[in-house]
């Protein structure tokens, strides 16, 4: 695979600031889009507040706005599925009509994967008008794990962040990105190279970390980048005028390559740029900012391929508004503003513990 990647080291990293402390309905912030007014909308899935072995959650999934002055209120409740009797809303984004279009990824709270195949998975599609949701539709059902979404040219672009339907020659991890129109219904997905929707399939390396398609934006020429969450990669695809993929490339990646077992590991994991790509996004000159979310690190990558390290911090408890486990960056009024998960622990993450407060903080960028 081609691979333009380098690594900048020219700017000391940034120090964010508290943007807001979200409300006991929103202890697990995640996706992010602006709606046609300004507001910034945020999905809850709310994942801290299952409590141990529960697959439903003591509050229930919801999404909050924050208008211009910052002023946080709850936007309204996810629906929940019948059968599982929970929503899990990951990645959204708002189409040309205003409606919001919802990653509801119920593989999440089972473990992903760890008590077994689950495929449940949903893409819905929340039905706008004047600022107040008027009912869901289900674009596509039966996903392994819906992760991010992203609208382009009367398309919905969707991760997938793990296929175990789909078997790689050395027992890689698969997973993909999918398309589906707009106007979509009840798409019946079966996570197998049979689906139609399969536009890309992905591989992750990383033995240490088999967690797949994360992140993902078009820039201005209309080039689709998708972040290799467990690979800390940006995969390039590019497409012709009739929007068929003419190539899908490592367009950046980390430079991190101790194995979890060395007894360095700790101590290099954190000097990495990019080690994991979560959440992603891209300002108006095809700059891409990642969350890289093990490391408690936001980095950029810029046109060209290199990577800086933005801004990153030891473990915190978000009150001082440094990062607490990046889950998602979103360019808003020349500033970044990044949702805080603080969930997930273990040996290759920077955070240690879920904890109020519930935080987003924001970073400047260089004009």
């Amino acid at each position: 695979m081609a691979l333009a990647q380098g690594c900048d080291s020219a700017a000391p990293p940034a120090t964010p600031r508290l943007l807001v402390e979200l409300p006991d309905d929103c202890p697990t912030p995640d996706g992010m889009a602006i709606d046609a007014e300004g507001n910034l909308v945020v999905a809850c899935p709310n994942y801290g507040s299952y409590p141990a072995d529960a697959k439903v959650p003591a509050k229930p999934a919801v999404f909050i706005k924050i208008d211009k002055a910052n002023k946080v209120h709850t936007w309204f409740e996810c629906p929940v599925m019948t059968e599982t009797g929970r929503a899990c809303p990951m990645g959204i984004a708002f189409g040309p009509d205003g409606d919001l279009y919802v990653c509801d990824n119920q593989n999440w709270p089972t473990g992903n994967g760890d008590q077994g195949e689950i495929n449940q998975g949903r893409i819905l599609r929340l039905r706008v008008k004047d600022g107040a949701v008027e009912k869901m539709t289900v674009v596509a059902s039966g996903i392994s794990h819906p992760n991010g979404v992203r609208v382009h040219n009367g398309h919905l672009y969707v991760t997938v962040s793990m296929l175990p339907k789909i078997k790689h020659d050395d027992g890689k991890l698969a997973s993909a990105v999918y398309r589906f129109r707009l106007d979509d219904e009840n798409v019946e997905v079966t996570n197998t190279r049979d689906d139609k929707n399969l536009l890309v399939l992905l591989k992750t390396l990383n033995p240490d970390c088999q967690y797949g398609a994360d992140g993902l934006v078009f820039d201005s020429k209309g080039n689709l980048y998708v972040g290799n969450f467990g690979d800390g990669a940006l995969h390039k695809i590019t497409f012709d005028a009739d929007g068929n993929v003419t190539g899908a490339t490592v367009f950046a990646k980390t430079d991190f390559n101790t194995p979890m077992d060395d007894p360095r590991f700790k101590e290099m994991m954190v000097k990495a740029r990019m080690r994991t790509t979560d959440g992603i996004c891209a300002d108006d000159r095809d700059n891409i900012y990642v969350a890289d979310f093990s490391n408690n690190a936001i980095a950029k990558v810029d046109p060209a391929g290199k990577i800086t390290v933005l801004a990153q911090n030891g473990d915190t408890d978000g009150a001082d508004g440094l990062l607490d486990q990046p889950g998602e960056p979103i360019v808003r009024a020349g500033q970044l503003v990044v949702t805080c998960f603080d969930m997930v622990t273990g040996p290759d993450k920077v955070n240690t513990r879920h904890d109020r407060p519930y935080t987003m903080c924001v970073i400047p960028l260089a004009d």
